[in-house]
């Protein structure tokens, strides 16, 4: 029992391992090229001294090293094998990719474990970990679709969109500098810096705060759909359209966080800052908008990923042929779902990085919030 309380993913895996051992082959016979008994070997060998380790009392770092590379290395052996022999695998291949999941799931459950000595020792695994996860997102994902045989129409393996990424660099770098560069930075900066303007004169003047803030709140449960076609009849075919749907969905988000941001400074440091005889616009600078940029930052990250969406679905109804909702419209409808999941990869990849910037400018700013201090 105490080595189950131990590990109880090293054991799930030993069964699962033992399991697909009295489930052999991994494929099926009609298979082109089955595995061979010593890549059948080594695998099995990697599983099970994987799920065996995990019992062990190794140094935390030692043990997550060989866990991760058990699991990796028979997961790379397992995949390789689909390679002509796709739609061919057997329960026991299934039981095996699991078992090595586990060993995966055991080497981060360690690595989070461990409590670093530097700062550079902390980021390290802030990275590592996260980016184990995602990896084994794209592992099952092309362990299932090749070999069960998913239809490509379906859902393509992730190594066919690796290599239509590969081969359309050109296409998707036009299309990311018309959506991404034009509408979608030039909309996120209009929408958000008049937003945090008008939002400083609504909290100047009590009426525009009485006024704009119920409209603020209806305005923002408008639906994309039906303001993208106005926005497209209002200002062309062009990006610029795309950018007004972009300040549209990211002008009030900012107002709204900004407003309730400028009122969390506290009451005594307000009398503190009346009592050095301070205006209203020293007391802005100085305590309120200090105090509001945790909600401003806030507003900055909802409306990074708001804009990038605003912007694709926007080019659905009216763009010149080019732009990343342009592609994939006209691609789905000519089932290239390989062209498709490539702009929904990149789209991905370009606001994580845009959140992750904005991220990273609210941690050196407000390094003082509480949420930040132990960073």
């Amino acid at each position: 029992m105490s080595l189950i309380a131990r590990s109880w993913q090293g054991t799930l895996a030993l069964l699962l391992c033992l399991a697909a051992l009295a489930s052999l082959p991994l494929l099926a016979p009609e298979a082109p090229s089955p595995f061979g008994a010593g890549s059948l070997a080594v695998i099995f060998i990697l599983v099970a001294g994987g799920a065996l380790l995990s019992f062990t009392g190794l140094q935390a770092p030692i043990l997550a090293a060989a866990l991760f590379f058990s699991a990796h290395f028979a997961t790379w052996l397992l995949i390789g094998g689909l390679s002509g022999n796709e739609g061919h695998a057997t329960l026991a291949f299934f039981l095996l990719v699991a078992a090595s999941w586990l060993l995966a799931w055991r080497s981060v459950a360690v690595l989070s474990a461990i409590r670093a000595r530097s700062k550079m020792a902390d980021t390290c695994l802030r990275l590592l970990i996260p980016a184990i996860f995602g990896a084994w997102i794209l592992i099952l994902w092309e362990a299932v679709t090749r070999g069960a045989d998913i239809p490509f129409i379906l859902l393509p393996p992730p190594s066919a969109i690796g290599a239509r990424i590969a081969g359309s660099l050109a296409i998707l770098w036009a299309d990311v500098r018309q959506t991404i560069f034009k509408a979608v930075l030039i909309g996120y900066v209009v929408g958000c810096v008049s937003g945090f303007a008008v939002a400083i004169l609504a909290d100047r003047f009590a009426f525009l705060r009485r006024g704009l803030i119920p409209i603020g709140n209806m305005v923002s449960a408008l639906p994309i759909i039906g303001v993208a076609p106005i926005m497209v009849m209002w200002f062309g075919f062009d990006w610029q359209s795309k950018a007004a749907v972009v300040i549209v969905m990211t002008f009030f988000p900012m107002l709204v966080n900004t407003v309730a941001g400028l009122a969390m400074a506290g009451a005594m440091e307000r009398d503190l800052m009346r009592s050095y005889a301070s205006d209203y616009w020293q007391t802005l600078v100085k305590l309120r908008l200090p105090a509001a940029m945790p909600f401003v930052f806030n507003a900055l990250k909802i409306n990074s990923t708001l804009a990038l969406i605003g912007a694709i679905v926007a080019e659905f109804f009216g763009t010149p042929i080019v732009g990343m909702g342009f592609r994939i419209s006209t691609e789905i409808g000519r089932m290239n779902v390989d062209m498709v999941w490539a702009e929904i990869a990149v789209a991905a990849l370009v606001g994580s990085v845009f959140y992750g910037v904005v991220a990273l400018a609210e941690r050196a700013t407000t390094f003082w919030h509480p949420s930040n201090r132990g960073g």
